[in-house]
């Protein structure tokens, strides 16, 4: 993945639950200083606050207190003296305790409005798609080197990639509202430093400078990609890995020979690179932000570090079984579509709801109807694989809640419980060309999950972040 999601159109209305749960009880006088005392039953001067009462009925059932109605009579030009004259009340308070007490309350439903977190259906299955499609080039290039032999330095490079895309695609969300400008240097310079800081680690395991080589062009290509679909280019990353799908294509009807071999995989990556370079340029050309204030480093740094540890997970799943990571990498398409999905569901379960523990509950099913549609998406993918469908759904089910609780800016949590997993999975392999014990990975991601589960209900169970 290249950066965090990024689920932020705009804040949404008040709503029934947030005005029912700040209502207080009606009450039948306001207190000693403002009395209520009012014209003599049946009198000419109740019938005139009766049909006062009908005339501002609307404005006046919303209010939740009867200083409401005051501002509102004073707003309709009533004075004193029409006051104690045409109603036969003594001052302003005691007429608006008295509409107060005569109109119902009633809280009007917001009137209906688009759902601001409909899902891009198209966008998010490309998005998973893209993903996927760089690992061609290892299967372009695997009969003119030795991947196996190289694979630690792919492996530390790529790692460090996932840790610092994430990070940095998050600074550059931070830095989207104050403008392009600001947004694209931010990624010109972060991910030339990402990939200068991802092949540098790769040196230290690499044998050879053909190791060196491939994790470079790999590092190059994840920091432009990212930058791509951090500025939502899919379609321009698409069409720059157009090379590489053509050669994998044809594959099993034609040989392409070692030159097309290690050139069509070039050629993307330079595709790649020069559409990163032309959107930053245009973006570096729009008018700089006056007051933009740069956001702390320490923001992006739960994000970087989540990323570090599902890297390292996805990696431990990677040694058990390979063709997993796969069907995982696919399978974040549908994973970022139901994102969306429970930001639109929850605040649909926030109007509907009228306390705070109907829309936990409500809250709660939504979680629980997102994430098994998401498992049960994935399952047919994993036995497809041929593994044991355990580790990997419950890995699945530990990367879509943390990302869902890194929507919502809940950063730390999910990046602390990760870590822990990652360490105490990394920590059981003692033999480096074993994979862990078959009971540590899952066990350490069945916890984790439990944990980010009940973060996520505890967090997302209160009207607040969703309002």
């Amino acid at each position: 993945m290249s950066g965090p999601l990024s689920l932020e159109p705009g804040g949404v209305e008040s709503d029934t639950l947030a005005l029912r749960l700040t209502a207080p009880r009606p009450r039948r006088a306001l207190d000693a200083a403002t009395p209520a005392e009012g014209p003599p039953a049946g009198g000419p001067e109740e019938e005139a606050v009766s049909t006062l009462a009908a005339e501002l009925a609307d404005s006046i059932a919303p209010a939740v207190h009867p200083y409401e109605v005051a501002a509102l009579l004073e707003a309709e030009g009533l004075t004193a003296s029409v006051i104690k004259e045409r109603y036969g009340h003594p001052n302003l308070f005691s007429l608006a305790a008295a509409l107060y007490e005569r109109v119902p309350r009633t809280f009007p439903e917001p009137p209906p409005t688009t759902d601001l977190w409909r899902p891009d259906t198209p966008r998010c299955l490309l998005r998973g798609v893209l993903f996927a499609l760089p690992a061609l080039a290892y299967l372009l290039t695997a009969p003119l080197w030795q991947p196996g032999r190289h694979a630690p330095a792919l492996i530390v490079a790529g790692i460090a990639s996932w840790a610092w895309g994430q990070a940095l695609g998050h600074r550059a969300h931070l830095r989207l509202p104050t403008g392009r400008r600001e947004a694209s240097g931010t990624l010109l310079s972060g991910s030339l430093l990402g990939a200068a800081v991802a092949t540098s680690l790769a040196v230290l395991p690499a044998d050879s400078a053909v190791a060196v080589g491939a994790a470079a062009a790999q590092s190059l290509y994840l920091s432009a990609a990212s930058v791509l679909l951090v500025l939502a280019r899919e379609r321009l990353l698409l069409a720059a890995l157009s090379p590489l799908i053509a050669g994998a294509a044809a594959l099993p009807w034609w040989e392409p020979g070692p030159h097309l071999r290690a050139g069509l995989p070039l050629c993307t990556l330079l595709f790649t690179l020069l559409a990163a370079g032309r959107v930053l340029r245009a973006g570096r050309a729009g008018p700089a932000a006056s007051d933009a204030a740069r956001p702390r480093l320490l923001a992006s740094l739960p994000y970087g570090l989540f990323g570090l540890a599902a890297a390292v997970l996805v990696v431990l799943e990677g040694r058990r079984q390979p063709y997993t990571v796969i069907a995982l990498t696919l399978s974040m398409g549908p994973a970022e579509w139901l994102l969306y999905r429970y930001r639109g569901w929850s605040v649909a379960a926030l109007r509907a709801s009228a306390t705070p523990v109907g829309f936990l509950l409500r809250s709660a099913a939504v979680l629980g109807l997102c994430l098994s549609a998401y498992l049960l998406l994935l399952l047919p993918a994993v036995l497809f694989t041929g593994s044991a469908p355990a580790t990997p759904l419950l890995l699945a089910g530990v990367l879509w809640t943390a990302l869902l609780l890194q929507a919502f800016g809940v950063a730390w949590p999910p990046a602390v419980l990760c870590l822990a997993a990652a360490g105490a999975a990394a920590a059981a392999v003692t033999v480096p060309d074993l994979p862990p014990g078959p009971a540590v990975l899952p066990a350490a991601c069945a916890v984790t999950a439990v944990c980010l589960t009940a973060c996520a209900i505890h967090r997302l169970g209160r009207p607040s972040p969703h309002a």
